[in-house]
């Protein structure tokens, strides 16, 4: 998309940062920050997380090579902390400091750079000055030497660029410029609008297969429903005849001018991380769109689907936990964890929405969609750790628990992802029987409520009993703040589908979560199972089975070895490798668990709530 160049004497800000991929095969980014007005003795920090990864992350370990200069001398620089260092220098001279980052990390969370590929979030590269951080900042990243065909994309305000986007660029403060990631490279790249505002989508390391217009045409119908969605009428028209069919007709204002989606394409890779105006995104490589399949067919592979519904997400997020966000987040404090007990809502709610959306764009039909919800059903149930943490406390203990999982997480925790999913499923589910309003229209109270900013869970009880006409404390009790079980099966009977029980795989009946490669590894083993009962434990190695009256026994490759090799007894002898030792558990095996297994009963009533006809 081309871009209005300003003059090159624009003034820079308060704070500049200057980025040079400084040692490509080293992974080193190089920073020369200038500070225009120090105070004296100036602090500088490095955030130790990103908002939207709730994990401290100590970003400070990969900084090296630290030094600053005042009027040309060098000065005395000691640390204070981790990730602070204060800087012996005086007011009203410009405090100059380079130091280098160490980029290795392929994640969507941090830095990387080498001879293919950069990317960067600024809370791993931009030191902060604190008396500053309100106040405007630029940062210029020059081309590299070497790299002709490398290209820039970034979700900042251009002031000087080249054609490749290489240039400065500004930021009105520290939170927007360190909210804005850099990617770099020979990326593919293709555009389209939405409503007026121009998209972007930039992906690195697609293979020679990839189908960018199919990419762009399912991304640019994603992005239609989900601003519809947001800026529709009350009774979301998006659904009519009548629906808004351009920006003037949308209510309200788009809260962004561009966007940018940033698409990394590895060999074994998931994940996302949103952003005002941008995301980035990690996946696989064969999960994109292929130009090259047979015209008969057209059968995308099936992680497509899942790339599509990471998509979904993240530009959800550009509403619902960027703008729209805890109260407890209104202001970010970088230097530690920022509590909050509603990522239930905004991730949760985020995940029942994203193939709900998808659904809704046209990307998915009925059956794909309840075979998605019906794998979010059998993850929450076949979690024993949901009896025992309630999905607000789950949202609080995210710092600690869920981005620092171990053999006993199933246990002891639930996913505020996917619990929360189920939350809002309820809730939506719960509202239309009632008649009076949708889940759909209580986002678009709260929105309108909150002006686009900090809400707080009183706010969403009072947009639900102004549009639901009752209280639903009771509900919220029950379903976010206790260990109740969620009343999914009944209210889905309700909207028209059908809820089939079939039997479990056979992990899940013993109680297990393994690894199999070159035999039976287990991973977790699960709270009141079989497993549990026998004395298996994580790290064992299930070697072989024997049963009774049997002469030998059997060696076990894969778990479904197991009833292959037993018949129909229930009791056996699992011999077990543990820490070099090998021992014989005596396994009885238990009553066919049940898995959940979502169809269409009444097609016009799962119509009715899939496509909003309300």
């Amino acid at each position: 998309m081309p871009r209005a160049k300003a003059p090159r004497t624009a003034r820079l800000g308060a704070v500049h940062y200057r980025i040079e991929a400084g040692n490509l095969h080293g992974h080193l980014f190089k920073v020369c920050m200038t500070v225009a007005e120090p105070v004296p003795d100036q602090v500088l920090r490095l955030p130790v997380w990103i908002p939207g990864s709730y994990l401290l992350r100590e970003f400070a370990k990969h900084l090296q090579n630290l030094s600053c200069r005042q009027g040309g001398k060098r000065l005395v620089v000691a640390q204070l902390d981790k990730a602070s260092w204060q800087a012996r220098c005086r007011p009203g001279v410009p405090l100059e400091v380079e130091y280098e980052v160490y980029a290795f990390d392929a994640s969507v969370r941090t830095a990387w750079l080498d001879a293919q590929r950069g990317f960067f979030n600024g809370t791993s590269l931009c030191l902060q000055v604190p008396e500053a951080a309100e106040l405007p900042h630029t940062m210029s990243i020059p081309p590299l030497a070497g790299t002709h065909d490398w290209q820039l994309a970034t979700g900042l305000e251009p002031v000087d660029t080249d054609a490749a986007g290489f240039g400065l660029y500004r930021a009105d403060d520290y939170d927007t410029l360190v909210d804005c990631p850099v990617e770099m490279g020979p990326f593919w790249s293709g555009g389209f609008e939405v409503f007026g505002v121009p998209h972007r989508m930039v992906v690195a390391g697609a293979p020679p297969s990839f189908d960018g217009e199919q990419l762009l045409t399912d991304t640019r119908a994603i992005c239609e429903t989900e601003m519809r969605f947001w800026h529709g009428e009350a009774n979301n028209r998006s659904q009519k005849e009548s629906a808004p069919r351009n920006k003037d007709e949308l209510q309200g204002p788009i809260p962004f001018k561009n966007y940018i989606f940033m698409l990394a394409m590895v060999h074994d890779g998931y994940g996302g991380l949103e952003h005002k105006n941008s995301t980035a995104l990690i996946a696989n490589r064969k999960d994109l769109p292929r130009s090259t399949l047979a015209p008969t067919t057209h059968k995308q592979p099936e992680g497509y689907t899942t790339l599509l519904g990471l998509i979904s997400h993240e530009y959800f997020h550009t509403w619902n936990v960027k703008r729209l966000r805890p109260a407890e987040l209104a202001a970010y404090d970088y230097s530690r964890e920022n509590y909050t007990r509603l990522l239930w809502f905004f991730e949760g709610f985020t995940s029942y929405y994203d193939d709900l959306l998808l659904r809704r764009a046209k990307r998915i039909d009925n059956a794909t969609y309840l075979k998605l919800l019906t794998k979010t059903i059998n993850q929450v149930q076949q979690t024993p750790g949901r009896l025992v943490q309630s999905v607000a406390q789950s949202s609080f203990d995210a710092w600690v628990k869920y981005y620092r999982q171990d053999e006993n997480t199933a246990n002891a925790t639930v996913s505020y992802y996917t619990k929360g999913a189920l939350v809002g499923l309820c809730l939506d589910l719960t509202l239309r029987a009632e008649g009076r309003t949708t889940l759909d229209a209580v986002m678009r109270g709260l929105w309108k409520r909150c002006e686009g900013g900090p809400m707080a869970e009183a706010d969403l009880l009072a947009v639900l009993q102004e549009l639901g006409g009752r209280s639903f404390a009771g509900e919220l009790a029950r379903w976010v703040h206790s260990t109740k079980e969620l009343p999914v099966a009944e209210l889905l009977e309700q909207h028209g589908v059908q809820v089939n029980r079939e039997p479990d795989q056979i992990a899940q009946q013993l109680g297990l979560r393994v690894k199999e490669s070159g035999g039976v590894f287990i991973h977790q083993v699960l709270r009141g199972g079989a497993a549990e009962k026998a004395g298996f434990a994580a790290g064992d190695e299930w070697i072989s089975v024997q049963t009774a009256g049997e002469p030998a026994a059997w060696r076990m490759q894969t778990l479904d070895d197991l009833t292959l090799y037993t018949g129909k007894a229930k009791k056996l002898g699992a011999l077990v490798a543990r820490d070099k030792r090998l021992m014989t558990l005596n396994l009885t095996l238990p009553a066919a668990t049940q898995a959940v297994r979502l169809s269409a009963r009444d097609a016009a009533a799962v119509n009715r709530w899939l496509d909003d006809a309300t």
